[in-house]
C-alpha cells in the first residue's frame, strides 16, 4: 500500500485492507481499536461507532494518526453520559442495550458516508453481547453491515476473538465478507 508523503499522516505498516463496500470482522486484541490499523485516507470520510472510547479518546488517536477529526462522524454508546464539544460531528449518546438506537443514530450518520470512499468502524461489537442476546446483536450486526454494504463503503468491526464462544463466533463471522485476524497482524482467514 503506499504511503503518504505528509509525515503528519502517519501510515501502518500493517493497515487494514478493507476494499470498497467490503465489510471485515476484524479479530483484534481486547485493547486495540481498529482506528489505530485503518489506512490514514479512511480519515477523509469515516463514521464511528465507538462502545469503548470517549469521544475525546477517538479525536486523539485520528489526530496522533494524522487525521482531521473534522471529516469523522462519532456513534457514543456509553451506558454513562457523554460531554464533549469538538470537532468530531458526534450524535447523542445511546446505551448500549437500545440496539434500535444504535441503528437509528448509525443510520443518520450514513448519510455523511461518502459511496465508494468512506469508511464505517464499529470498536468492538463484544460490548453489545454483554447487553442484548447473540441473536439480537447478529440482526444488529447483519443489518448495519448490509447498510454500509449498500452505500459501497469499507467497513471494520472489531471483535475480541478469545472473549466470545465459537457459536457466537460462527454467527457473526458468516454476515461478513472476510474475516481478518489481527491479533497477531496475520492475513485474511477467508
Amino acid at each position: 500500500m503506499p504511503t503518504t508523503s505528509d509525515p503528519s499522516r502517519r501510515e501502518p505498516e500493517d493497515a487494514l485492507d478493507v476494499p470498497s463496500g467490503t465489510q471485515a470482522l476484524v479479530l483484534s486484541p481486547s485493547l486495540e481499536s481498529p482506528l489505530s490499523r485503518v489506512p490514514v485516507e479512511a480519515f477523509d470520510n469515516m463514521l464511528v461507532v465507538s462502545t469503548t472510547r470517549s469521544p475525546q479518546k477517538v479525536e486523539q488517536l485520528i489526530r496522533e494518526r494524522g487525521g482531521d477529526p473534522n471529516t469523522v462522524g462519532l456513534v457514543p454508546v456509553s451506558g454513562s453520559p457523554v460531554d464533549y464539544d469538538g470537532p468530531l460531528w458526534t450524535t447523542s449518546v445511546v446505551h448500549p442495550n437500545d440496539l434500535s438506537g444504535i441503528y437509528e443514530r448509525f443510520d443518520r450518520g450514513m448519510n455523511h458516508v461518502k459511496p465508494g470512499e468512506g469508511w464505517v468502524v464499529f470498536d468492538n461489537v463484544n460490548v453489545l453481547l454483554m447487553y442484548a442476546e447473540r441473536p439480537s446483536v447478529g440482526n444488529f450486526l447483519d443489518s448495519v453491515a448490509t447498510n454500509v454494504r449498500r452505500r459501497n463503503a469499507s467497513g471494520a468491526y472489531a471483535l475480541v476473538r478469545d472473549a466470545v464462544a465459537e457459536g457466537t463466533h460462527d454467527r457473526f463471522v458468516d454476515i461478513f465478507d472476510v474475516e481478518l485476524d489481527e491479533r497477531d497482524h496475520g492475513e485474511p482467514t477467508r
